[in-house]
């Protein structure tokens, strides 16, 4: 991007306008062209402004956050929007809704902070690195780059899939509800998610796609056993692994170190499933900022498993899959569409 990236800031607080605007407006290629108090006064000034990517707060007066997605979606479908959410279970359920609308990623807000100072650098520290990324400007490629292409190898590489394990992070919901509505209810294997989200967050994912999905999807619980055709969803704070458990495997979640600074982590449940399937691991890497499951990936490949990646053309960012496709263990590098096809054509060819 030649200029500056141009950001349009919208939150009906005026010292979260101000604290935004500031954090955004010191950072080298980006600009903050405006401000608005809600949704309706926000869609009046994009004509004029014209930004690159909105933070949009989602409780707002007149227009809250997600009226004026929906709207921008359908009106500016080029204009990225990151959400600003409460950690609380309303702030949950209304951001995983801003995410099947369309968001391409969210900040949870600062609270309970000690000082305005402390509020600001975690602010800066959540959303800063997202619209970098997001926007192209370090951390990560973003939709719409000229890269594109497929690549696949034949059914037979790797071992028979006994699990699939998905990690993702930005861009997840949309990408999970792409790949895991393309499952029959009668798929063959069970499967394990990571997708990076705080506490309850991740239960009002898991209910968004079991309802749209033919597949029963929950979110993990300590001690479940995994169940062919069932997918399960790692809790926001937790970590999750499978280990096995007299005749079968059980899902174990623990508050453990953070890990790439993320917990849930995609390595830690990656390296869990190498080790009780080894060869039978079938992973999928899906959009998302960092490298979290490039360590794990290494373990599968090193294993015999088969590693499915996402292509940069279809992820929100390409940098989770990017750093596996880099590394050239994907054995697949397919669009988002594809890859539930593909998890398919593999699990049902192994058991022909």
């Amino acid at each position: 991007m030649t200029r500056p990236a141009r950001i349009l800031v919208v939150d009906d607080s005026v010292v979260a306008r101000r604290i935004i605007s500031d954090i955004l407006d010191g950072e080298e290629g980006i600009e903050v062209v405006g401000s608005a108090a809600n949704g309706r006064i926000a869609l009046a000034k994009i004509p004029r402004l014209a930004p690159d990517l909105i933070t949009l707060d989602i409780d707002m007066p007149e227009m809250d956050g997600l009226e004026m997605l929906s709207q921008v979606r359908t009106l500016y479908p080029s204009i990225k929007v990151v959400m600003l959410s409460n950690l609380t279970v309303q702030g949950a359920a209304a951001t995983v809704e801003s995410l099947f609308r369309g968001a391409a990623d969210y900040v949870t807000k600062a609270s309970g902070m000690v000082s305005p100072e402390a509020a600001s650098l975690y602010l800066r520290e959540q959303l800063v690195p997202k619209i970098r990324a997001l926007l192209g400007l370090g951390g990560g490629s973003t939709r719409g780059s000229t890269r594109k292409g497929r690549h696949a190898v034949d059914v037979s590489a790797g071992g028979p899939p006994e699990v699939v394990a998905i990690g993702v992070s930005t861009g997840g919901p949309n990408a999970l509800r792409t790949v895991l509505c393309a499952l029959p209810p009668d798929f063959g294997v069970p499967i394990v998610i990571v997708q990076h989200m705080p506490k309850d967050f991740t239960r009002y994912l898991a209910d968004r796609l079991d309802a749209q999905c033919s597949i029963r999807i929950s979110e993990a619980e300590n001690g479940v056993l995994l169940k062919p055709g069932q997918a399960w969803i790692a809790p926001g704070g937790n970590h999750m692994l499978v280990e096995p458990s007299e005749d079968a495997y059980s899902i174990i979640t623990n508050t453990g170190p953070l890990v790439n600074s993320c917990r849930p982590s995609v390595d830690v449940l990656f390296s869990s499933v190498v080790g009780c399937f080894g060869s039978g691991v079938l992973a999928v890497v899906l959009t998302g900022m960092g490298q979290d499951g490039l360590h794990g990936c290494e373990e599968i490949h090193r294993a015999g498993g088969c590693i499915v990646a996402q292509d940069q053309a279809s992820s929100v960012v390409w940098g989770m899959p990017g750093q596996v496709v880099a590394a050239g263990i994907a054995e697949a590098t397919l669009p988002v569409d594809e890859i539930g096809p593909e998890i398919v054509r593999r699990v049902e060819g192994s058991q022909s």
